[in-house]
């Protein structure tokens, strides 16, 4: 991989004035606050012309007041990273940074982002779509235990439980539709799991992820000391090679733009399975895109400005 050609090659200038949109008012609000004021700090520390929009209820009067040349979203989750902000943005005339309209609303979206891919033929969990305790009981009959539960259209593991009986997937159903009146719940895959970030088209160094938790979830992703990154990710050559590909095939159906990040299992036997896709991913200390980009020689002022020149190019 060469790092040059991530890199941006603009001058500051060419960017204007640069709204850094974050907060908002998602569930994941808290992490949003934390990448968006490391982006927004580091766009002004390379000189770029940048401030910073904690969106609210205000934002539309902020958007019609404020002279905005661009914007990079560093909003997680609804109302940033499932397509509104990006249609909003489009109506404006305002170039943004990340994936267009439908990939950001698909992604968002974890039950049509694995019909997609397996009408592609490309490999997710087995699954099933919760509404009942009816719907509970015939999916544990076809899928087996353990199971893990996970609110349709949240990110940052929020809302998600990992199940081993009938009543426990029950009471992790119930607390889901607390976040999303549409739930999932996916077969276990035993095994390692793996996150591969994609950067103006290139597949960044893998990383193996490892925790002590029952699954990488809210606490291991943002405040546990003990969760384990792996990059080099511990594969051999060809199954590293087949783990990007998979991950590009993966964005490629989605139709993501930019950047964005793959969440993918390992079973035992070595077949990888695909999980979810984020088009906003995290950028925070605990983030993986940026300890992916250092992996390959991008230090995170140099990402944020690769992510941000991406947002000059027309979108298809």
């Amino acid at each position: 991989m060469n790092a040059e050609t991530l890199k941006s090659q603009l001058p500051v200038t060419a960017f204007g004035r640069v709204a850094v949109l974050f907060g908002g008012m998602s569930a994941e609000r808290e992490v949003s606050l934390k990448s968006g004021n490391a982006v927004l700090n580091a766009l002004q520390g390379a000189g770029v012309d940048a401030f910073g929009i904690d969106v609210g209820e205000d934002f539309l009067q902020r958007l019609l007041v404020e002279k905005i040349d661009r914007a990079f979203i560093v909003l997680h989750g609804r109302g940033g990273e499932d397509g509104s902000m990006q249609g909003l943005l489009e109506c404006a005339g305002i170039p943004y940074t990340g994936s267009g309209i439908l990939a950001s609303a698909l992604a968002m979206d974890k039950l049509r982002t694995k019909q997609v891919w397996q009408s592609l033929g490309l490999p997710t969990p087995r699954h099933a779509v919760l509404a009942s305790a009816d719907d509970c009981h015939a999916a544990a009959a076809e899928l087996g235990f353990p199971l893990i539960v996970k609110p349709a259209h949240e990110g940052s593991s929020i809302g998600m439980a990992k199940v081993a009986d009938v009543d426990a997937l029950i009471v992790a159903w119930q607390d889901a539709c607390q976040y999303d009146s549409q739930v999932l719940v996916e077969q276990w895959i035993h095994g390692p799991e793996y996150t591969i970030a994609l950067l103006r088209g290139q597949v960044l160094p893998p990383i193996a992820l490892g925790t002590p938790h029952s699954f990488y979830d809210y606490d291991a992703k943002y405040l546990a000391s003990d969760t384990q990154y792996r990059i080099p990710c511990g594969l051999d050559a060809a199954k590293e090679d087949e783990l990007k590909s998979l991950s590009a095939r993966a964005c490629e159906a989605v139709g993501t733009q930019g950047w964005a990040r793959v969440d993918v299992m390992q079973d035992a036997a070595g077949q990888f399975w695909l999980l979810e896709v984020n088009t906003v991913p995290g950028m925070t200390d605990h983030s993986l895109v940026p300890m992916a980009a250092r992996a390959a020689d991008l230090d995170f002022q140099q990402l944020v400005l690769a992510i941000l020149a991406d947002s000059l190019e027309a979108r298809g």
